[in-house]
């Protein structure tokens, strides 16, 4: 299915594509990296930047109209966000290899 994007400025969509290809290669280490390689498999390396860039889009139109600073929300976000989905992913991984896994809750000290 292909998508356009609209037209607008375009210096802004070369920052803006700028600033998502820099985003792309902080594999695990931000939300913008961990968000890339999490829609590349579905939706290929072009679409998903464009993705990257509308979402660095929207956090800066919301760091202007509620005037705060950018926080990032890290590159385990997804996996805190819905353990028992990573936990699957994980399993599912692992039997692809040939592995069985068991998960054992860590007790705390």
């Amino acid at each position: 299915m292909p998508v356009r994007r609209r037209h607008g400025n375009r210096w802004l969509g070369a920052a803006l594509g700028t600033a998502a290809m820099a985003a792309s290669r902080a594999h695990q280490t931000t939300y913008l990296g961990a968000r890339y390689h999490r829609l590349v498999p579905r939706l290929g390396k072009k679409k998903t930047l464009v993705a990257l860039e509308h979402s660095i889009l929207t956090a800066v139109w919301h760091m202007l109209t509620r005037d705060a600073e950018y926080a990032d929300l890290g590159g385990d976000y997804y996996a805190k966000y819905d353990p028992e989905r990573a936990m699957r992913r994980i399993t599912r991984q692992a039997n692809a290899l040939g592995f069985t896994l068991r998960f054992d809750p860590i007790e705390a000290a």
